[in-house]
């Protein structure tokens, strides 16, 4: 395992954490993990506020896993909570004989999903991956795993552990201090496994998860 920021490249955004945290009721989180239109595409209370496809989000990030990983031209990849299938696209665009996968929870997502990406994804579960072993070079979840419960998140990163043949890495909400804690719990509405970076670390080996891992906090 290591740590290494492999969303170095990914754009941040500013987000209204008092906003957010002075309307943050349980309705509203309800409605945010319907992962639905809401989330999606609704207010920015309640997720992403309008989830569109622009290259400057993923087209130098799936650059950096590529090179990161050396991946080969015609290596699989699999991307866990692929949610509209951008970060697919890019990859595709990117490597176009390789052989991509996504899968999700959410309906809504994939019948939004980029068009030439809708027959790659497949609507499932990250606690149990509908794959079979060792099928990927290269498994990613971002931003995923974190919205279930602990017992199913050990769950899902043994699946990811299970349908990558070489490499994985998962991003994660967590936090280092105080102020981080702060900030990511006005913010999150979906995460249902959130801790410091020394308690994830020692999740991950008690999961046996063996791949790589970074951190989010807004």
């Amino acid at each position: 395992m290591a740590e290494i920021d492999l969303m170095d490249r990914y754009p941040r955004s500013p987000r209204p954490l008092e906003g957010r945290a002075s309307h943050k009721l349980p309705a509203m989180i309800e409605r945010a993990r319907q992962f639905g239109k809401d989330y999606f595409d609704g207010d920015r209370l309640y997720g992403y506020g309008g989830y569109s496809y622009h290259p400057r989000f993923w087209t130098e990030t799936v650059k950096r896993f590529r090179d990161y990983y050396r991946l080969a031209d015609d290596a699989s990849v699999l991307d866990v909570g692929c949610a509209k299938g951008f970060m697919m696209y890019d990859f595709k665009k990117l490597m176009p004989q390789m052989t991509i996968a996504g899968v999700d929870v959410s309906a809504y997502a994939m019948e939004h999903a980029i068009e030439e990406m809708k027959p790659f994804i497949r609507i499932g579960d990250a606690k149990k991956l509908p794959y079979a072993d060792r099928s990927f070079d290269l498994v990613i979840s971002i931003h995923t795993i974190h919205n279930l419960p602990p017992v199913e998140c050990k769950q899902a990163l043994r699946e990811i552990q299970r349908v990558t043949k070489k490499h994985a890495y998962v991003a994660v909400d967590a936090w280092q201090d105080e102020e981080e804690k702060k900030r990511l719990l006005q913010w999150n509405l979906t995460a249902l496994t959130a801790m410091h970076t020394d308690e994830w670390k020692n999740f991950f080996k008690e999961a046996g998860y063996q791949g790589d891992y970074g951190w989010f906090t807004p």
